[in-house]
């Protein structure tokens, strides 16, 4: 009895193995989605859609985009962390909740390392400094820094959430020459739109594709951008670092992360 046990086990144990292993070949097989830990319309989701709209030429599957904002991008990844670990449910990630959120949250809902399988690195992108013309008339970084320091409290920041690098840019900002300023808190790419209009915020630190063509039109007005290190893309702004601030660097990255135990083959695809 015991013999014939282990040999239904065994039989289990291999059947089981086929079945994962052809799971494995086979894939994609049925729609992929691609969580975002923020609203619609923000970088980490324009990264997102570009991605969509490749892998479902590669594979000729449905690639779609759900966007779960909130907490700083922790509900977003905290939902892939406790996806199953089939290649199905996937993460774009980005700075705030693989990096930033782990160091100043004292309860995480996952763990940034052990929680995910990066797949790659998809963007690396420097933040740029704009303001709304019309309600900041700064021409240049000195003439920005001079008017924030001559009116104390008058002036507001967006950011797209709490401690994501647009925040921690302007934090930065702060810290390095001593203007007086009040940060506001969105959640997602609303930030932007409210910049836009000039009504409640004044300035903010944005990645370079959610601004640019903003930039380009002169409905906002680029200062600077936070690497230290010129963008290609704008060529012609400084950085901070070079205009008095040497130490000032800050930047966003994208990546593409799945569940831990996503199998190997699933991954290398």
């Amino acid at each position: 009895m015991r013999n014939l046990i282990l040999k239904a086990a065994a039989a289990v144990i291999a059947l089981a193995a086929s079945t994962l292993a052809l799971a494995q070949a086979d894939w994609p097989s049925k729609q992929i989605t691609i969580v975002v830990g923020f609203s619609p319309g923000g970088s980490t989701d324009f990264v997102a859609r570009i991605m969509a709209d490749e892998f479902r030429k590669a594979w000729g599957q449905t690639v779609v985009v759900e966007n779960k904002p909130g907490a700083g991008g922790n509900i977003g990844a905290n939902m892939v962390a406790k996806a199953k670990p089939d290649g199905y449910t996937l993460l774009m990630g980005s700075v705030g909740p693989l990096a930033i959120n782990a160091t100043l949250y004292a309860n995480m809902p996952y763990d940034n390392i052990r929680d995910f399988q990066p797949i790659s690195q998809v963007v690396g992108a420097p933040n740029m400094l704009v303001v709304n013309p019309a309600s900041l008339p700064a021409k240049d970084f000195p003439d920005f820094l001079r008017l924030l320091k001559a009116s104390p409290n008058k002036y507001f920041y967006a950011s797209t959430g709490i401690v994501t690098s647009a925040h921690l840019s302007g934090e930065l900002l702060k810290s390095m020459t001593g203007v007086d300023v009040t940060h506001v808190p969105y959640k997602g790419a609303v930030a932007l739109n409210d910049l836009l209009s000039g009504e409640q915020v004044h300035f903010m630190f944005a990645t370079i594709p959610s601004v640019l063509q903003h930039v380009r039109s002169g409905r906002l007005r680029g200062i600077a951008v936070t690497t230290t290190t010129r963008s290609a893309s704008s060529p012609d702004l400084p950085t901070i670092a070079e205009l008095g601030y040497p130490d000032f660097e800050a930047s966003s990255w994208f990546g593409l992360l799945a569940p831990a135990r996503t199998p190997k083959p699933i991954i290398a695809t």
